[in-house]
């Protein structure tokens, strides 16, 4: 098992370097932020159909309680004809209205305020993307920076002192 263990040990060791070689800072920053920025596409489409169901849950409430209305109208007009036994339905139906509309309207507002959370979590993401857009740049500009250093270190270290300023003199 030693050979197999040391095997996979090089495997990975290499594989690790071959990624590390690879990597690009500033493709990956670049590439974070695209996510990040999907993602907040889909999270704008999922409150917009939030906002679409709080629309349709309003309207739905507001037509019942006109449907109560309307039944309510019915009902008076039978009395006034003296039909009292299409009153009696007609208010059991402005009842049936009533109720729906009160239950509509209570899920309306639950789900309004629901809806108002995630229109407040969605502008944070949104802040949370712009800022790191600005942080992405300031780390490349480091990253572009140290690579600068490194090189002129290098640069510096391989110039043989003593040889520079003999050719010179």
């Amino acid at each position: 098992m030693g050979i197999f263990d040391r095997l996979a040990t090089l495997l990975k060791s290499n594989i690790n370097d071959l990624i590390s070689k690879a990597e690009n800072p500033e493709k990956m920053l670049h590439q974070i932020v695209t996510d990040m920025r999907n993602q907040l596409a889909r999270a704008k489409q999922q409150v917009a159909a939030a906002i679409a169901d709080e629309k349709r849950l309003k309207d739905q409430f507001e037509a019942e309680y006109k449907a109560a209305a309307d039944w309510e109208n019915k009902a008076m007009l039978a009395i006034k004809e003296g039909r009292d036994d299409l009153a009696k339905q007609a208010l059991v139906r402005q009842s049936e209205h009533m109720e729906h509309a009160q239950t509509l309207e209570t899920t309306w507002q639950s789900h309004q305020l629901e809806t108002e959370k995630l229109k407040t979590s969605l502008r944070d993401l949104n802040d949370k993307i712009q800022e790191a857009g600005r942080k992405k740049n300031l780390l490349l500009a480091r990253q572009r920076r140290a690579q600068a250093q490194q090189k002129i270190s290098e640069t510096m270290s391989s110039m043989s002192e003593k040889s520079a300023f003999e050719a010179f003199a």
